[in-house]
């Protein structure tokens, strides 16, 4: 069953303005509903790829996290890290952000972008996308962060140096100091630190590695279940160091589900026949058409799929609300002529043009519960 996102009541980028808004900051208001009365410092974790579902069936494995399970968030769309980072950073959703799927073109290119590392994907002359795409310009709103700092709370971002000076980051995640952590130790102690800067705080951190160990042995496997407890030690050790007046919230950008049946887009010429490039990812394709071939592309792709998977073209994808209320000029072109998200446990492989990505057995990007339900768990020292 493939659910909707709710954006404005409970969405991911609804929750940084909600923290906001306790913490003092002019125009800003508590769409979600938190308990933080009396909270000065508030460290919002986010852990890439622990869904709520996920974290409901492991209680063994995450003591800690799962004694707090109740309120829930949705992701926006697609459940996909590059849109719900942009959507958390900016309390936008995916319409007005502009990151609308992990595969996107980029303006000028014909090639489509990689938002996560800021190029081009595929074969063809490396491009600087930097200076050929601004990130400030890509995403021009200020961002969450940006609008704590104007009003005086002390902002620390805490992930992984990588993400620094990165595209995305800069388009969507700027604002306050960037703060480098190089292990899970480093990552507790930079962010208890940054926690009780200045007499209002807020302190974003990023975690990867589950999300790592899903997509490579998948979220039923011991591997993924032992790094859920490692996730869970660390969260403790945070909240166990939050100062009286801090609140400590987890949170994730997705979950992610096993896929056991794939379609082979690359083996299916019906698939291909009118499409001039292929983006998103395997759960959530964009399927940009040659001109005039949109509902030709729709209609294939609805035959050759059947029940496993919804396909829309761009405009019913956009009244279906899935990019949220409102979809900006920019990131309607970016969206796809042809949507195609999966129902069940299927997706949508590229052998040939993704043979990495092909092999993974965790995935995400749709819409069931499974990968759009996400925990809201929060902590008070």
């Amino acid at each position: 069953m493939l659910l909707a996102p709710r954006y404005g009541q409970a969405t991911l980028s609804d929750l940084v303005p909600s923290v906001l808004a306790h913490l003092g900051v002019a125009g800003e208001t508590d769409r979600i509903g938190l308990d933080l009365s009396g909270v000065s410092r508030v460290c919002v974790l986010l852990i890439d790829g622990l869904g709520a579902e996920l974290l409901a069936s492991h209680p063994e494995a995450a003591p800690f996290l799962s004694a707090r399970l109740g309120p829930i968030l949705t992701a926006g769309f697609p459940t996909t890290t590059a849109t719900s980072l942009a959507s958390l950073g900016t309390g936008l959703p995916s319409g007005q952000h502009g990151v609308v799927g992990y595969l996107i073109p980029a303006a000028g290119q014909d090639r489509l972008m990689n938002p996560l590392k800021w190029r081009l994907h595929g074969e063809g002359p490396r491009v600087d996308l930097l200076k050929e795409l601004v990130p400030e310009e890509f995403q021009p709103t200020p961002t969450a962060f940006e609008r704590a700092a104007a009003d005086g709370i002390s902002v620390s971002r805490v992930a992984p140096p990588y993400q620094g000076g990165s595209g995305l980051t800069r388009a969507a995640l700027r604002g306050g100091e960037f703060r480098p952590s190089f292990s899970l130790g480093d990552l507790v102690d930079a962010s208890a630190g940054a926690l009780r800067l200045g007499s209002r705080s807020l302190v974003y951190v990023y975690h990867g590695e589950l999300d790592l160990t899903g997509h490579a042995r998948g979220p039923a496997s011991a591997a993924w279940a032992l790094e859920l407890a490692q996730v869970d030690l660390m969260a403790r050790q945070l909240a166990e160091r939050l100062p009286r007046d801090g609140a400590l919230i987890v949170t994730a950008d997705h979950g992610m589900v096993e896929v056991r049946s794939p379609v082979d887009i690359d083996a299916s010429p019906e698939l291909t026949d009118g499409v001039r490039l292929i983006g998103g990812e395997p759960r959530a394709r964009h399927v940009y058409t040659d001109d005039g071939a949109a509902d030709r592309v729709a209609a294939a792709w609805r035959d050759r799929l059947d029940d496993g998977f919804a396909v829309l073209t761009r405009a019913e994808a956009i009244d279906n609300g899935w990019f949220g209320p409102t979809v900006s000029p920019a990131a309607t072109e970016r969206i796809g002529d042809v949507i195609a998200i999966a129902r069940g446990s299927s997706a949508l492989i590229r052998t040939g043009a993704e043979p990495l990505q092909s092999m993974l057995i965790g995935h995400h990007g749709s819409l069931t519960s499974a990968e759009l339900h996400v925990p809201l768990l929060v902590f008070r020292g």
